[in-house]
């Protein structure tokens, strides 16, 4: 299983390093070290911990200005396969996004609950909200 530094974890959350560190020294999410001693967080603890921190986020009453982009880097929560299509979701910082897709495509690219991916969104309009 795949694990990630403090950092990597961070970036994934849409936190800062401090942040994400002071979670872990709380025990909001459990860590282990490498045999150089660096922090590592296991990716399936990860994807857990970015659902929790997502609703969260969701149930926030402030909401920061942001036009998002359509690249959306995150951790893969769940893979649910059917004998044709799939659903993966990926949470991406306080963004939760669902993809329909192939069991091929899923299957050639690997994916699995813990794994980073980006998702990527195209679409013809952009809206933008300001709160």
């Amino acid at each position: 299983m795949q694990s990630y530094t403090i950092g990597q974890a961070a970036r994934l959350l849409g936190v800062s390093p401090d942040t994400a560190r002071r979670w872990a020294d709380a025990g909001r999410v459990a860590t282990h070290r490498d045999e150089t001693g660096r922090r590592l967080i296991d990716g399936r603890a990860l994807a857990a911990f970015s659902i929790e921190v997502g609703q969260g986020a969701a149930d926030e009453e402030e909401t920061p200005y942001t036009s998002a982009r359509n690249a959306f880097p995150g951790i893969v929560t769940a893979v649910k396969l059917g004998d044709v299509a799939a659903q993966v979701e990926i949470q991406a910082g306080p963004h939760r996004l669902v993809s329909l897709l192939t069991r091929e495509a899923v299957e050639e690219l690997g994916l699995e609950v813990g794994m980073q991916a980006t998702a990527r969104v195209k679409s013809t309009s952009v809206h933008i909200d300001r709160t």
